[in-house]
């Protein structure tokens, strides 16, 4: 978010973008946000949900001066040295890892059919479910076992603000919490919806998102 606007890019190999999964890295994410970042004017509120918590992460790490504040909406907050991986996994209430289908040559993973809408989408309407099933695809598991890399000077000089869900069954709530004590935000926003708020809660969310730009 750059002043009044908000733009919401796909990251390479997700949505509707269609660069190929073997390609991708979390260094590959990190640059296309990064080059996005590059084309405003002055600095953002940059937002990233789930996994993408790891990516903004490691953006503000190579362009401190270019973000104004980061948003971790259910987002994995990691610090120097962890990963999505290995967060996940301590993660015992998450239906994510159990539901987790690796693709045979390993390079990327799926979830099951059957465990979409209750670990994702819980509390979405039909259609935004229909929606989103749509533009999933498989997953690159590159990202998410690569350890991310941030320092105080780059990185810890960037404010923080944590969004908790607190229906989450991808990232719990409990989970949630942990990361944020050991990584303390600026501000905690609580919100009482699934792991997708910008389906379930889209006008809520949106009201706390504008409030940060004051």
């Amino acid at each position: 978010m750059a002043g009044k606007s908000a733009t919401a890019p796909d990251l390479p190999s997700l949505g509707r973008d269609r660069t190929a999964v073997e390609e991708i890295t979390l260094q590959r994410w990190t640059d296309s946000v990064c080059g996005h970042l590059d084309e405003e004017g002055e600095p953002v509120i940059l937002v990233g949900h789930s996994r993408a918590g790891a990516v903004i992460s490691q953006v503000a790490e190579e362009r401190p001066q270019k973000v104004r504040t980061l948003v971790y909406l259910a987002a994995y907050l990691l610090a120097d040295g962890e990963s999505v991986s290995q967060t996940a996994l301590q993660d015992e209430r998450s239906l994510v890892v159990p539901n987790m289908v690796l693709a045979p040559d390993r390079k990327s993973c799926t979830l099951r059919d059957a465990a979409i809408k209750d670990a994702l989408y819980g509390e979405c309407r039909d259609e935004d479910v229909i929606l989103a099933q749509s533009l999933l695809a498989p997953e690159a598991l590159a990202p998410l076992t690569t350890p991310i890399r941030t320092s105080a000077a780059n990185y810890g000089r960037v404010p923080r603000v944590y969004i908790e869900c607190r229906r989450d069954r991808a990232v719990s709530l409990s989970e949630q919490r942990r990361m944020v004590s050991a990584m303390p935000c600026q501000q905690i926003i609580s919100m009482d919806t699934d792991h997708s708020p910008f389906f379930s809660a889209p006008d809520e969310l949106t009201a706390h998102l504008l409030s940060l730009q004051s």
